[in-house]
């Protein structure tokens, strides 16, 4: 079973309920797809032994045969190609790979380099197969980072997804295929409205899903009766309190900390079985 986290803003505690899972389950793969920005280390302690970078395919433009008619720069929709006077410009950052200035080109004038845009990096912590990947400082592109590691998926074996923060493209690639999704929460004004923005993304995949709600008891009740409103399961509510807070600042798992958390996350896992079972 492949259970995704994710939510619709960042700072909900998205990392904090996907790491505790992972410990409460044991014996699961972790990826981490937040790779602009992977923490879930920092609570697993998973010793690093592996690193393999992650490439992109970028068009180079043979002069020799290029008569600058400009139909690649007028398909590319990203504008990754600018032709002027005697020249093909490329601009490596906004290509998406796609092959289309290859296709449309008459004189068979491209050609293809690749580019390394960042790193997946793997190890174990505890019985858990990590996986995590860092992008380039200064790429704008997670996704062909977030395939790379989905590609390690273990299907022999249960598999949680640490995923970016709100709805863009990472967010869809990195939930695609899952069995369930987790939505984090906070019961505050924002914690609601991107709440209602992730659940619509994960309606329209057609994936299972049930909310976390973090944080509980700093603002409204809100988020309660949307979930009631719209027959969304609360799988757990996390209450705001220092000691928490506290080991969070230290980069100390609740589910290490505490046999009373260990058994609550185990339980939320359960209930997900149940449910996807049914």
């Amino acid at each position: 079973m492949i259970i995704a986290v994710a939510s619709g803003k960042g700072g909900t505690g998205k990392t904090t309920v996907s790491t505790n899972l992972a410990l409460s389950i044991g014996k699961v793969q972790f990826l981490d797809c937040d790779v602009e920005e992977p923490n879930a280390n920092i609570f697993l302690h998973a010793k690093l032994e592996e690193q393999e970078d992650v490439s992109v395919r970028i068009p180079e433009i043979d002069k020799e045969k290029c008569d600058y008619c400009g139909k690649c720069s007028e398909f590319c929709a990203y504008n990754a190609l600018a032709v002027v006077p005697h020249n093909v410009l490329v601009f490596p950052e906004l290509c998406h790979s796609c092959g289309g200035c290859e296709l449309v080109c008459p004189r068979g004038a491209v050609r293809w380099n690749k580019r390394t845009i960042g790193v997946v990096e793997h190890g174990q912590a505890e019985g858990i197969d990590f996986y995590h990947g860092l992008l380039n400082v200064g790429e704008m592109q997670a996704v062909p980072v977030i395939k790379a590691l989905k590609r390690k998926i273990d299907k022999n074996k249960h598999v949680i997804i640490d995923v970016p923060p709100g709805t863009s493209c990472p967010v869809i690639e990195s939930i695609t295929g899952s069995d369930y999704c987790i939505l984090v929460t906070e019961p505050t004004p924002f914690g609601l409205h991107d709440l209602k923005l992730a659940v619509e993304v994960v309606k329209h995949l057609a994936i299972p899903f049930g909310v976390v709600i973090n944080r509980d008891g700093i603002g409204d009740d809100k988020v309660v009766t949307f979930c009631q409103d719209q027959d969304i399961p609360i799988l757990l509510k996390i209450p705001e309190r220092k000691e928490i807070a506290h080991l969070y600042s230290k980069g100390i798992a609740l589910a290490h900390e505490s046999h009373e958390w260990h058994e609550m996350f185990a339980l939320v896992f359960h209930r997900i079985q149940d449910e996807v079972s049914t």
